[in-house]
């Protein structure tokens, strides 16, 4: 790669690429830290969380980067029950809002890349197949068909129909499991009374 273009780090499905460019990591956690206050671990969990689990930090990249923010003066340590508690100093916090667009652009990417990690679910290998066969009937007809505006119109149409089907049964599945959530509850709560 060279270095004066930065890498594409969001890409289609789960990357097996750097989840970070450059400094963003660095820019992730200051974010984080302006957010909320935080030690280590918890900032750790916070990144993870944020990122919907496709990136998972270790200690080995948060800590020294955590150090370095220090070292900056864009964070301050404090000890709150024998844990170093992160807080972002003024520059950190002006840090943060001179890269407003920089840090959306990470999240943005974090929260699409975190999409894709449901495919690490036990789940969702039912599906996989079924799916990755759809989608290589797909290229494999509009390639066949030399680009056909008309073919690729109708592989289109296909798609975004099982798209609509699939979207709406996800609806009816989230509505049918709050409705099951709920008659739950309320049963739970009458044998308390």
């Amino acid at each position: 790669m060279s270095p004066r273009r930065p890498a594409d780090f969001g890409g289609i499905g789960p990357g097996t690429g750097r989840f970070f460019g450059p400094g963003e990591l660095r820019l992730a956690l200051l974010a984080l830290v302006a957010e909320q206050p935080g030690h280590g671990y918890d900032l750790m969990a916070r990144l993870e969380k944020r990122c919907g689990g496709a990136y998972r930090p270790s200690a080995g990249a948060v800590y020294p980067t955590l150090q370095q923010l220090e070292d900056e003066g864009l964070v301050r340590l404090e000890i709150d029950s024998g844990r170093k508690v992160f807080h972002p100093t003024a520059a950190g916090l002006a840090e943060v809002g001179g890269h407003g667009e920089e840090i959306d652009r990470i999240w943005a990417r974090a929260t699409e890349r975190g999409e894709w990690g449901m495919f690490r679910d036990p789940d969702a290998a039912e599906i996989i197949g079924p799916a990755l066969r759809l989608f290589k009937t797909a290229v494999s007809t509009i390639v066949h068909a030399h680009g056909d505006p008309a073919v690729v119109d109708q592989v289109r149409d296909v798609l975004a129909a099982a798209t609509r089907d699939l979207q709406h049964l996800k609806t009816d599945v989230k509505r049918l499991h709050r409705e099951h959530h709920q008659h739950h509850r309320r049963h739970r709560g009458r044998r308390t009374e």
